[in-house]
């Protein structure tokens, strides 16, 4: 039993039973957890409009197996005002944790983050590209991604501003006069290391590099949210 109120956000659901669901959510000290929510999808139930994505609410659950039972929810506010753009984001957002972080670990920061994403999604409407890179970015520190940005993996130095480098997974960023899809500018590199997204080159670039360094925590299956909104938003996905 959790005998304390959780901050946490639906990630995902779906019918479980005929009047049950099986929801997906994000919390800020268990991490990731599937809650099974009796009776969410009967009539009168008031958990039918609770349960949305992009909802801040506080949730308690009972049960010690792998599937917890849902006890208690209440909204903490509105839900979050995501439209078009933003909205198809915020999905891609949701799917990039259901799929990356190990279950039932917790990860407070990174749920500061999400809540800030969120937040940032819903006030820019469609310039959201930024908003993006910075989530991706810090979802790979989270996830233990710990390449260094600022120093050349072979020699050491710090990385110069106009010099190119090769990315090589696990290693890092290589002085190199090759130019392919694996070559960064040292000024790219610097904005990396500091969050700092305000370059359309360097938006460009960061889009390149997160399609490479997400790509082995999400293995060969692709986005289901990139197939569904490809059409609208191919421009902001990372794969």
């Amino acid at each position: 039993m959790i005998e304390s109120w959780q901050r946490g956000f639906v990630l995902h659901r779906r019918e479980y039973s005929e009047t049950s669901l099986l929801v997906d959510v994000f919390t800020e000290n268990v991490g990731c957890i599937t809650l099974l929510a009796k009776g969410a999808r009967a009539k009168r139930s008031p958990l039918k409009s609770l349960l949305q994505p992009f909802t801040p609410l506080l949730l308690r659950w009972s049960g010690r197996g792998q599937l917890k039972v849902l006890t208690k929810t209440e909204a903490i506010s509105v839900t979050l005002p995501m439209k078009t753009v933003a909205l198809y984001s915020g999905f891609y957002v949701n799917e990039l944790i259901t799929r990356t972080l190990e279950h039932e670990t917790a990860y407070p920061d990174l749920f500061e983050e999400y809540l800030r994403c969120l937040m940032g999604l819903a006030a820019h409407g469609d310039e959201v590209e930024a908003i993006l890179r910075r989530f991706e970015f810090i979802l790979l520190k989270s996830l233990g991604y710990g390449v260094d940005f600022e120093h050349c993996a072979g020699s050491g130095e710090i990385v110069s501003d106009n010099m190119t480098y090769q990315y090589r997974e696990e290693k890092g960023f290589i002085a190199s006069l090759l130019q392919d899809n694996l070559t960064f500018y040292g000024r790219d590199l610097r904005a990396f290391a500091k969050l700092e997204f305000t370059e359309k080159e360097t938006l460009q670039a960061a889009k390149r590099f997160t399609r490479l360094a997400l790509k082995p925590y999400l293995g060969g299956k692709p986005l289901k949210s990139r197939e569904l909104f490809q059409q609208h938003l191919n421009i902001l996905y990372p794969n």
